[in-house]
């Protein structure tokens, strides 16, 4: 085992051909490209491997120069929707934002089908988050063709702005992302319990209300006491309906107290979840070759040196 980790801390594994090692990248970022091959399939050679470079992989110059290209035209695209939905601004330039937004819906178009035409997989990517928006970001404009209210949903593409985590270096913000998920999906079914305790009550408290205010003080329906119930829980209160009587306004008045600390009650158990996972977190295995100990719980490679970490892996403690 002492020899092993010498001879890790000595020398890093070749890196692959027309790829950079895993210490020159973002550990994040060299996570999620890898994860891309595994899942979607990067081409042996030709030029599908040449364009799945430059489409998919951000740690190489032109892949990098593509997606922020990339990131430009989305940008340009949402704006030029915002603004033509402004009637000063659309009626005077609507031709030219028609040209334009044709041509970015062609190019994302093309950019669509070059990113199915360079996977070994392509239908896992159509599947895929990022799949279905690219899909979304092209089909408004030629929907609008035959129903134009749908124009407005090409706004969509900004959530390919989601890119950016990965381009700009900012991976370390997709594994926050990754944590805080799993603390949202480990705390689901507590969340789910509140949920339903929170609509009892609404259901209750505003059928109490129609039966205290009635129909004179706008409470027509128990639906509608209902939805007075939610917004008042939730501290919105939009004034549309409010109570009259003594009573009605001594039970508005206790659930909009009670809406303070329902509000609170989602963040603690997410937190306590949060604080959980962390502690295991810390709990990293040890590369065995390098010594690295900086790894989560789960992972399969060392993000310093590249051995795996299988059953001879040790952990701290």
């Amino acid at each position: 085992m002492t020899k092993r980790r010498h001879q890790g801390q000595d020398a890093a594994p070749p890196p692959r051909s027309g790829h950079r090692t895993a210490t020159a990248l973002h550990p994040a970022m060299h996570r999620a490209t890898e994860r891309d091959a595994e899942m979607f399939g990067r081409p042996a050679g030709g030029w599908r491997r040449r364009w799945y470079e430059v489409i998919f992989e951000a740690d190489t110059p032109s892949g990098r120069a593509f997606d922020l290209a990339l990131l430009a035209v989305i940008a340009g695209s949402v704006a030029i929707v915002m603004l033509d939905s402004v009637r000063e601004i659309g009626g005077k330039h609507r031709d030219l934002f028609d040209m334009m937004e044709w041509a970015i819906t062609l190019f994302f178009t093309l950019e669509y089908v070059a990113r199915l035409a360079c996977v070994d997989r392509p239908l896992r990517y159509a599947r895929s988050f990022y799949g279905v928006v690219d899909l979304l970001s092209v089909l408004p404009t030629y929907l609008a063709i035959f129903v134009p209210e749908l124009h407005a949903l090409i706004d969509v593409r900004v959530l390919r702005l989601l890119r950016v985590f990965r381009i700009l270096k900012l991976a370390a913000y997709l594994a926050e992302f990754r944590f805080l998920g799993s603390a949202l999906r480990a705390s689901r079914r507590k969340i789910l319990v509140f949920l339903s305790a929170v609509g009892m009550i609404v259901v209750i408290m505003g059928t109490v209300m129609y039966v205290v205010e009635g129909e004179t003080n706008g409470f027509s329906s128990i639906p509608i006491s209902v939805y007075w119930a939610v917004t008042t829980m939730t501290t919105v209160g939009f004034g549309d309906i409010t109570p009259h009587t003594d009573l009605g306004r001594l039970i508005a008045s206790a659930m909009m107290l009670m809406g303070w600390g329902v509000l609170a009650v989602p963040t603690g158990i997410v937190t306590a979840e949060m604080t959980s996972m962390r502690f295991a977190s810390d709990e990293a295995a040890r590369c065995v070759a390098c010594g690295h100990p900086e790894h989560p719980v789960g992972a399969r490679f060392c993000h310093q040196c590249g051995e795996a970490i299988g059953a001879d892996t040790t952990i701290d403690g």
